[in-house]
């Protein structure tokens, strides 16, 4: 045996077999969370003497003060100096404080992979942890004053903000809660509790709390400071102040506490006695708290008295210092410390603006005929057909109308479908030989969605909806689920439904059966009677208190009614239907092999558009230009077989045989035994489509004459110069010359000219589902002269679709870059295989070359995540989660990207270096800033768009509603964007990268209102314009084309009639906007200068109504 598996593992000395084209087995293998996977390569070294949030603790003898600075912990004597790094390595490590009697430090770190409670002796040496979670955060370590138990404030998830208070014993055990949150659908918020510190008494503990976690546009007050009863568990409150109580310090003869508090817009630290409960000020301002984010290093960086309780040292300003207690007089503590990071490669792929013929990335509701030999399918919203499994696709019809959801007849010679205009939609159905013209079935011009016909052929079930909401992209109320006779007529309402899912049938030809989400899969009688629910299939739970598995996407019912199909999360599942009656069942698919009843979890890549074939001998599922079948009998047959070979293969693996091998030879043949036990047994069988179509690219030469030329190709500045366009490539930038022969020249004397914006924290969602006719976000953010976006998370994949229609120019707009649905916590990864698969998703399917890393679990998993996108090809960028911990974490592990901003202000020259050294991009988008009130309320309250014109004319009025009239209200000195920005200017000027990003809060203008909050935190006007063009370029790795005016580059540039070096505000002075060689008039879009070509009617435009102030006689 043993001979038979040598010869197996070595005899193929030959190329490994290509990637599998999907897995129908997840990768189970337990790993153990023992260490960080990611090998760093660079370092970034300097010498600070400031530094961010520096949590600090002061030893027993009052002689040497522990803290921490960028994920590393330094000691250094209580007089300053020079400061001794103890701890090391990618781990970061956080929080210090002295156990009483000096001889231990607790900490935390997630050196292990997921953040644990550890301890370490003065030195650093002898690290051990105390914890071993893989799903839990933690905050503000401290000891018993016995020293034998160290309290902790704990919460679960990647999102986690509820704190609850945990005492954990020095040698070691589980720990247990003693204040535990309570979470359910008639519990009122949990109790929050962080900072928990010790004063003369052990019985009581000090903390912070509050009910609920973090928030957005917060109001106060937040935290109030509490002691705990050790004795008997009851929490009692200890302050009642509007700018919150936060992180208590006491001295040990109980006669001081201290506190930080928010006074208008600064922090400061109160002072009380407590004998009589007066109360100053000790010092002010200090450190901005953390308490408008998700305060993972708690409210306050922590601080500490001296032995002798004559001084607090306490770090703000960037600095360390010693306050006197109580006189409040400051000394400042020097300190100098080397910084020595190492980072993961940076993961930043050059790519460049294509070209050539557009490859449709998406087919859509694809599903195979009954006979199983054509597949019909939508692609660029055209209705197509194919033979399979590689004939060449063909449009069914030559109609200009969208057309989706194609639906085979029972006998498979007929095509029914919905179309859909700004006018409304309709119902159809076609020869599926393409022979004859389409055939309306449905009277009403309405909204109409995924059609089936009835087992016998004679009717159509179909989704109906009002058209007008539809049209103004809201899926509002109102839906239903009608028949209609095969050859058309008049509609028959079934039954009112909440329009998640598809009607389809099953074994019994009089049920149709629909996903109706929180009810789970039901069916009911053609007259809507006899309503039943079947089943509800649900997934990931997230480890938060009171979290609820979250429930499928799509459930089908499989023809002979055994089975069902169900996607939950972007993952398809076989799931067996049982038949209990009562109440109605529920299946966990979150571990198939756990599930209730037999499941079976058929990709890891993922998939879309879920159905059975006739007869459900086949399952399908579409990803991408994609369309996959799966066999159950095959795969149930192929699984057999291959555990059999996995057992004789273990098997052979432990005899005495292979034992006397090398070791060397039996650590490759052990680890190509893993490598063949992780094959799957059985692939799908897998169909790309393959459709072409031509890429808008204008002919022919524009000569924009006279203008002032700001080309962002370093600070060049050209006067009264040409920009010259062939094509959509710029030709030349420089001085006035003679026009080529045959150009049009366009004057702009007195104006200037600059690069496209380049947005990469774009949202323009459109509508999904059935696609819009045209996209008003599309065309507000061009008009504001946004020529290329890039959206970090669409939620769906209709982007998909919606960018290649952009690119042949069906749809007018900017550049449609985008990450696809981001990476979420609930993949859940076991391994870097399983990130890897995850990530096909986009690589090979979606055929893109970025994702956003939204949180996605522990910090193991997120190196898994950058690890597989860069053997992928792949640019990650990543959430910032309000969590700045987290966010130095991703800084170090080379992730080239950051969305939204950091919470903590401000930023010193520690934090400022890294991030600057690292090249990560980084993009505030102060529209939503984090750890105060969204910079978007501050326009909003300035500047009246409702009657604006131009808003009015690329913004439906009802939108405009929601953003204008009523807002929250915020005094000025609350903002905390000019913060925010000043951060974003110190790396910037330290020779970082710095993106701008809208969020889609305003399409368009937004994305000058976040040009105008970036200047001011002091930002230049011409870095202001960096930011908007050339940095957002090198975010997306299109420097090469996009992002500046030089010969051979894209034509994507913006007319303005003002100079914005003068005055930033003048970027809203847009006369022209040019994109891909084409140009627009800023204020209507109509096309000029290669012919007129006037703007469309949009379907707002002349809608208001119309006043009366009087009845007419």
């Amino acid at each position: 045996m043993l001979a038979l598996l040598v010869a197996a593992l070595f005899s193929a000395q030959q190329p490994p077999p290509p990637p599998p084209q999907d897995t129908t087995k997840r990768d189970t293998t337990k790993v153990k969370l023992d260490s960080l996977p990611l090998k760093m390569t660079p370092t970034v070294s300097f010498e600070t003497a400031e530094g961010t949030w520096l949590s600090l603790d002061v030893s027993p003898d009052g002689k040497t003060i522990a803290f921490e600075l960028l994920g590393d912990i330094y000691t250094m004597p209580i007089t300053g100096g020079t400061a001794t790094r103890i701890t090391s390595g990618p781990g970061f490590d956080s929080q210090p404080r002295w156990s009483p009697d000096g001889k231990r430090i607790v900490f935390l770190s997630d050196r292990s992979g997921a953040e644990n409670v550890w301890l370490m002796d003065p030195d650093g040496a002898k690290g051990k942890a105390l914890t071993k979670g893989m799903n839990n955060l933690y905050a503000s370590p401290e000891w018993t004053p016995d020293g034998n138990y160290i309290v902790v404030s704990r919460t679960s998830g990647v999102l986690g903000s509820v704190y609850e208070l945990w005492l954990i014993h020095k040698d070691g055990g589980s720990g247990a809660a003693m204040l535990r949150v309570q979470a359910g659908p008639n519990v009122p918020p949990p109790m929050n509790t962080l900072g928990a510190a010790f004063g003369k008494d052990p019985r009581y503990i000090w903390v912070s709390r509050h009910r609920g976690g973090f928030g957005y546009n917060l109001t106060y007050p937040l935290w109030q400071l509490a002691i705990y009863d050790r004795q008997n568990g009851r929490l009692f409150t200890q302050t009642d102040v509007y700018g919150s109580g936060m992180r208590p310090a006491l001295s040990s003869d109980g006669k001081w506490l201290v506190y930080a508090t928010r006074y208008d817009a600064e922090t400061g630290l109160r002072l009380r006695d407590l004998t009589s409960g007066d109360e100053k000020w000790l010092v002010y301002p200090v450190t901005r708290d953390d308490q408008e984010s998700r305060f993972t290093r708690d409210l306050y960086p922590g601080y500490s008295f001296t032995p002798d309780n004559q001084a607090l040292i306490v770090s703000y300003g960037g600095k360390m210092h010693r306050v006197a207690v109580p006189s409040g007089q400051v000394t400042e503590i020097p300190f100098t410390a080397k910084v020595e990071q190492q980072l993961g490669p940076m993961v930043h792929l050059s790519t460049r603006v294509d070209a050539a013929q557009v490859l449709v990335r998406q087919i859509r509701n694809a599903s195979a005929s009954p006979d199983g030999r054509r597949l019909a399918f939508s692609a660029l919203d055209r209705l197509y057909v194919m033979d399979l499994p590689s004939g060449t696709p063909r449009r069914l019809t030559s109609d200009t109308v969208k057309e989706q959801v194609p639906a085979w007849s029972p006998d498979g010679q007929w095509l029914a479908y919905v179309t859909w205009t700004d006018q409304g939609g309709t119902l159809n159905k076609i020869k599926a030989d393409g022979r004859s013209r389409p055939v309306r079935l449905t009277v009403d011009t309405a909204f109409y969605d995924t059609p089936v016909w009835s087992p016998d052929g004679t009717r159509i079930v179909v989704v109906k909806g009002p058209r007008a909401p539809r049209t103004q992209e809201h899926f509002a109320p109102g839906y239903e689920i009608d028949w209609v006779p095969a050859n058309g007529g008049a509609l028959t309402r079934i039954s009112p439904i909440n329009a998640w899912g598809r009607p389809h049938f099953a074994r019994d030809p009089n049920r149709i059966y629909i996903y109706e989400g929180p009810e789970g899969l039901v069916s009911m009688r053609f007259d809507g009677t006899d309503r039943r629910a079947h089943i509800r299939v649900t997934g990931y739970t997230y480890p938060g208190p009171g979290a609820q598995p979250d429930p499928a996407g799509e459930i089908i019912i499989s023809p002979d009614s055994d089975k069902v199909l169900a996607q939950v999360g972007n993952y398809v599942y076989s799931v067996t239907l049982p038949f209990i009656g009562g109440e109605t069942p529920t299946v966990n698919v979150s571990d198939p092999s756990s599930s209730a009843f037999p499941t079976k979890r058929l990709t890891l890549v993922g998939g879309d558009f879920i159905g059975w074939t006739a007869g459900g001998k086949q399952a399908f599922w579409s990803i991408g230009r994609s369309f996959l079948r799966w066999d159950p009998a095959v795969s149930d047959s192929m699984d057999k077989v291959k555990q059999r070979a996995d057992s004789i293969r273990g098997d052979s693996l432990k005899t005495d045989a292979f034992k006397a091998l090398a070791d060397s030879v039996q650590k490759r043949l052990r680890a190509r035994s893993d490598s063949l036990g992780k094959q799957p047994a059985y692939e799908p069988q897998r169909v790309d489509v393959a459709i072409r179509a031509a890429r808008d690219i204008p002919r022919g030469t524009v000569v924009l004459r006279g203008a002032r030329i700001i080309s962002m190709k370093g600070d060049e500045i050209v006067e009264n110069g040409d920009v010259v366009v062939t094509d959509n490539r710029i030709v030349s930038v420089g001085a006035q010359g003679s026009a080529p022969a045959g150009a049009r020249v366009i004057d702009v004397s007195g104006k200037t000219i600059i690069p496209g914006f380049v947005d990469v924290h774009a949202h323009p969602w459109p509508t999904w589902g059935i696609h819009e006719t045209q996209v008003w976000k599309y065309l507000a953010n061009l008009a504001w002269g946004v020529t290329t976006t890039r959206d970090p998370q669409t939620a769906t994949t209709d982007v998909l679709t919606y960018a290649d229609l952009v690119e042949t120019g069906e749809i007018l707009g900017p550049r449609i870059y985008h990450t696809g649905p981001g990476v979420f916590w609930d993949e859940d990864f076991k391994s870097l295989e399983d990130a890897r698969q995850a990530l096909r998703r986009y690589s090979e399917f979606y055929g893109i070359n970025t994702i956003k890393m939204y949180m996605t679990g522990n910090r193991k998993q997120r190196q898994w995540v950058i690890q597989a996108a860069k053997e992928l090809g792949l640019m990650p960028t990543i959430e910032g989660g309000l969590d700045f911990k987290m966010n130095l974490t991703a800084v170090i592990d080379g992730y080239p990207g950051h969305e939204h901003s950091y919470p903590i202000m401000p930023l010193y020259k520690d934090a400022v270096q890294l991030i600057a050294q690292s090249g990560i991009t980084y993009t505030p988008t102060l529209l939503v800033a984090y750890g105060g009130p969204w910079a978007e309320n501050y326009f909003y309250e300035h500047y009246d768009i409702h009657d604006n014109a131009k808003v009015r004319r690329f913004m439906p009025h009802d939108e405009i509603d929601q953003r204008a009239e009523r807002r929250p209200w915020v005094r000025d000195n609350q903002h905390v964007f000019p913060r925010i920005a000043a951060g974003a200017n110190a790396i910037l000027q330290a020779g970082g990268h710095v993106g701008l990003g809208g969020h889609g809060q305003m399409d368009g203008l937004g994305d000058h209102w976040e040009l105008w909050a970036m200047a001011a935190g002091g930002m230049k006007p011409h870095d202001v314009l960096r930011v908007a063009t050339v940095n957002g370029a090198n975010a997306i790795g299109m420097e090469q084309d996009l992002g500046s005016l030089e010969p051979g580059k894209i034509a994507d540039l913006i007319v303005l009639d003002a100079n914005p070096l003068e005055d930033i505000h003048n970027t809203n002075t847009v006369r022209y906007v040019m994109k891909n060689g084409r140009l627009y008039e800023g204020e209507t879009l109509n096309e000029v200068a290669r012919g007129r070509r006037v703007r469309p009617k949009m379907w707002w435009w002349g809608g208001d109504p119309t006043s009366r102030a009087t009845a007419t006689p």
